[in-house]
């Protein structure tokens, strides 16, 4: 098995996974900023162009959020997704929510702030996308306010996914206004299979490393 991406990609949510459920793969490192993402060896493994990528077998597997999935599916043996139909689709229902309407004004404020050129940048997308990620912030706070985790007693993909997407909205400076989670993100990385945190990720490829897939630096 190998998972094309390192943290702090979103290939930190399938990583997660496979620490969690202590299953071996091959992490492959992907050079995004040469390019090596674009390059036909990478787009013979995903098409789209983007990490994460998984290749399990003869499966291959796009977006992390799905990759994430079918590994607690394939590998799980029933931990991680909740057995309970209506528990279970209100787990996906937080992975819909997470993955378009918060994750997008994130991916938003990047392209305009890092990835596209000097000329394509939109200063006020910055401001829109700001808006709208606060925006569904205050119902995702306030749902989870008493509770440890999206769905049920136990953890499940929505956890990890959920806690690396809002690790994201903390590094962009949105979650001063929800607490509840807030605290969530810093329970969900005190996890002992928890990967690199964002600033983490970047910190140690700054210093010209390559973040570790199974545990945060302690």
């Amino acid at each position: 098995m190998k998972l094309y991406g390192i943290p702090p990609t979103r290939a930190t949510r399938p990583i997660w996974l496979l620490n969690e459920l202590g299953l071996d793969c091959e992490i492959v490192t992907v050079d995004i900023p040469q390019g090596e993402h674009l390059g036909a060896a990478f787009l013979a493994v995903n098409p789209f162009g983007k990490v994460p990528a998984l290749v399990d077998g003869n499966v291959r597997i796009a977006e992390s959020a799905a990759i994430s999935l079918y590994l607690a599916e394939r590998y799980g043996d029933g931990r991680f997704i909740p057995g309970d139909s209506r528990a279970r689709a209100e787990m996906y229902q937080w992975i819909f929510l997470l993955v378009t309407e918060i994750e997008q004004p994130l991916w938003r404020e990047a392209l305009h702030t890092a990835i596209y050129a000097e000329h394509e940048r939109r200063p006020e997308e910055v401001a829109l996308a700001h808006r709208d990620c606060r925006r569904m912030l205050e119902p995702l706070n306030a749902h989870m306010t008493g509770r440890d985790f999206f769905v049920g007693s136990t953890p499940t993909v929505a956890d990890f996914i959920g806690a690396s997407t809002l690790d994201w909205a903390r590094e962009a400076g949105l979650l001063e206004a929800s607490p509840a989670l807030t605290a969530f993100v810093d329970r969900m990385y005190a996890r002992e299979a928890a990967p690199p945190t964002i600033a983490e990720g970047f910190a140690t490829l700054h210093a010209g490393g390559i973040p570790d897939r199974y545990r945060r630096p302690r």
